[in-house]
């Protein structure tokens, strides 16, 4: 699928002002004793520095850095590309130019050369800010009187209560049968999970009462 071609109007006006400046700054450059390539390479460094500083003046801007080296000289080209430009309009006869327009158009690529490096090696952050010496307030404790010590209290000790001897279990009578029976499920318990079955599984297994799995666990130990 094509793409029909849409002249854009900003485009082409760019492109003819583009053209004419640069025709302009030939023909300065051409008047002022530089010819051959000499003369198309300063339109080219005149542009060319234009554009770089108002690119580094957009980068320093959104990085929140000083912007007064790229506004110099993006200011500096500028003149120089409008300089061109009102000369050619019949206020300069380019076939005796003065001597300083010699001199300027003949030391403009140092002062171009000088411009690229600098521009191109303008930091892009910010610098930090130096942190303030801050002098934290030293406060004085207010003297006061020591509180008096507690004096210790005489407390007379308990006499010890002679502890009751623990009541002896009741013993339950198992009969044999449910005794194996017990052994029984206590191997395939011990099989299957590999620990030994406990008072609580066997009362829930066999149905008895606690004190009755409690004497059938001690006799299976």
């Amino acid at each position: 699928m094509t793409r029909s071609i849409r002249p854009d109007a900003v485009l082409v006006q760019a492109v003819i002002a583009g053209a004419l400046s640069f025709a302009h700054l030939h023909d300065i450059a051409e008047a002022a004793g530089q010819h051959g390539w000499k003369a198309w390479a300063y339109p080219i460094s005149v542009d060319l520095l234009l554009v770089a500083a108002w690119r580094r003046l957009r980068i320093l801007r959104a990085s929140g850095a000083p912007t007064r080296a790229a506004w110099t000289w993006f200011a500096v080209a500028l003149a120089a590309s409008l300089g061109a430009n009102v000369a050619t309009a019949g206020l300069l006869d380019l076939a005796d130019v003065p001597d300083w327009l010699r001199i300027l158009v003949a030391g403009w690529p140092a002062l171009a050369f000088l411009g690229g490096t600098l521009l191109a090696h303008t930091p892009t952050t910010p610098a930090e800010p130096e942190p303030l010496n801050v002098v934290e307030p030293v406060t004085v404790p207010a003297e006061s009187t020591p509180a008096p010590e507690p004096q210790p209290v005489a407390v007379d000790a308990p006499e010890p209560v002679p502890a009751l001897p623990a009541p002896a279990p009741p013993v339950e009578d198992v009969p044999p049968a449910l005794v194996d029976h017990a052994r029984k499920l206590a191997a395939a318990h011990h099989t299957a999970t590999g620990n030994r079955i406990d008072a609580d599984t066997l009362r829930t297994r066999l149905g008895v009462p606690a004190s009755v799995a409690d004497a059938i666990a001690a006799q299976l130990t």
